[in-house]
C-alpha cells in the first residue's frame, strides 16, 4: 500500500509515517522542508498545502492519505489560519478524488466542540459550539466538515479523529513549554486545581489513525464521514499531572494560582492589547487558554473501541515513565 502523511515532519506526523514504514508501507510525506531526521526510505515532498498542483503531485498513486498538517496554537491571523487549515484541507480533499486515493484519515481535535465549560464523558453527539474563542478551534470545525462531506461510499472514504493532548518523547511543543514556565516561574494554575483531561499518548494516537485506516477499508458503510474521540481513555487531573512531572524532573513547583474567572479577564485584556496593536506573538493568556486550564474535558471513546477498533495501548503511567526516561538522558531539558 502506498500512503501519504501530510505534516509527516512533525511529532504526531513522523511517528505515524515511521509506523506505516515499519509495517512495510511505501511512505511519502509532504511537509514545508525537507527532514533529516527521517530515514531515506520515505519519500518527502517539500511543498506549501495551499498550492494545489503540489499536493496534488504529492496524492498521486496513494491509496491512503493521513492529513494531520494544520497550523497550530491559539493565536494568530485567522486568514493565516483559514487558508492553511481550511484551504489547504480542502485541497487535500480535492488531490484525493483527482487521483482517486481510497481513504483520507483527518486529524482534527477535540476543540472543535469546546464550549469554554466543563465537559465530562462527552461524547461525538456534542454539538459544534455557536461561538469559538480560537481560531484553530473554529478552522479546524470546518476542515472537519469538508472531510465529513467529501466521505462518498463510491470514491474517496473519509473519517475524522479528535486525539486530545497528545504527549510523549519527542514532543517539541508541550512538554517543553511546560518545562520552559516552570524553570521561568510563569506556570501558574487556573482554577480551583480539581480539572481533569483526557491526554493522548503517542503511540496511542498512532494505533488509533492506522485502526481508522483499516476501519475505512472493512467498515466504511458504519465510519466514513464520522469523526472519533481519542485518548488514553484513563482521564488525569491536569495539575497533578503537571506537578508530578515537574517534581520528578526536580524543577521548582507551581507556587502561583488564580482564579478561572479572573484569568478569563486578563485573557481578554490581552487579547483586546494584542489585537489593537496587531502583534502577532501569543500573548501570556487568552480566554480559551484560560477555560481549558480550568475546566475539565474529558471524552467517551467508546465509539472508537466499538467502531474502529482502537484499544490504548499504554497507559498514563506507563506513558509518563518513557518520558520521564527520555527527559532525564535528554541535558537540553
Amino acid at each position: 500500500m502506498k500512503v501519504l502523511v501530510t505534516g509527516g515532519g512533525g511529532f504526531l506526523g513522523s511517528h505515524i509515517a515511521m509506523r506505516l514504514l515499519a509495517e512495510g508501507q511505501t511512505v511519502s510525506i509532504l511537509g514545508r522542508k525537507h527532514y533529516a531526521h527521517l530515514p531515506s526510505a520515505i519519500i518527502q515532498h517539500c511543498a506549501d498545502l495551499r498550492d494545489l498542483d503540489a499536493v496534488s503531485k504529492a496524492v498521486a498513486g496513494c491509496d491512503a492519505v493521513y492529513h494531520v498538517a494544520a497550523i497550530p496554537g491559539v493565536w494568530g491571523s485567522y486568514d493565516e489560519y483559514h487558508s492553511i487549515n481550511v484551504g489547504g484541507t480542502q485541497n487535500v480533499i480535492h488531490a484525493c478524488k483527482k487521483n482517486s486515493a481510497q481513504r483520507l484519515i483527518y486529524t482534527s481535535s477535540p476543540s472543535v466542540v469546546f464550549h469554554m465549560t466543563d465537559q465530562e464523558n462527552v461524547d461525538e453527539s456534542t454539538p459544534y459550539p455557536e461561538r469559538y474563542y480560537c481560531d484553530y478551534s473554529k478552522t479546524k470545525a470546518q476542515g472537519e466538515s469538508l472531510v465529513a462531506q467529501a466521505n462518498d461510499p463510491q470514491g474517496l472514504k473519509t473519517v475524522s479523529l479528535r486525539p486530545h493532548l497528545i504527549w510523549g518523547p519527542g514532543d517539541a511543543h508541550l512538554i517543553p513549554r511546560i518545562i520552559h514556565k516552570a524553570k521561568t516561574g510563569r506556570l501558574v494554575k487556573v482554577g480551583e486545581g480539581k480539572n481533569k483531561v483526557d491526554m493522548t499518548y503517542i503511540d496511542n494516537a498512532v494505533e488509533a489513525h492506522l485502526k481508522a485506516e483499516q476501519a475505512l477499508r472493512d467498515n466504511s458503510e458504519q465510519v466514513g464521514g464520522q469523526a472519533y474521540f481519542i485518548s488514553d481513555g484513563q482521564p488525569v487531573n491536569l495539575w497533578d499531572w503537571v506537578d508530578r512531572l515537574l517534581s520528578e524532573l526536580e524543577l521548582p513547583p507551581i507556587k502561583k494560582q488564580i482564579s478561572h474567572r479572573t484569568a478569563h479577564n486578563l485573557g481578554a485584556v490581552f487579547e483586546m492589547i494584542y489585537g489593537a496593536l496587531r502583534i502577532n506573538r501569543e500573548p501570556p493568556l487568552t480566554r480559551f487558554v484560560a477555560s481549558q486550564l480550568a475546566t475539565s474535558h474529558h471524552f467517551n471513546i467508546s465509539r472508537a473501541r466499538n467502531e474502529l477498533g482502537y484499544a490504548p495501548s499504554t497507559t498514563p503511567e506507563e506513558g509518563m515513565q518513557s518520558l520521564l526516561a527520555s527527559l532525564r538522558t535528554d541535558p537540553s531539558h
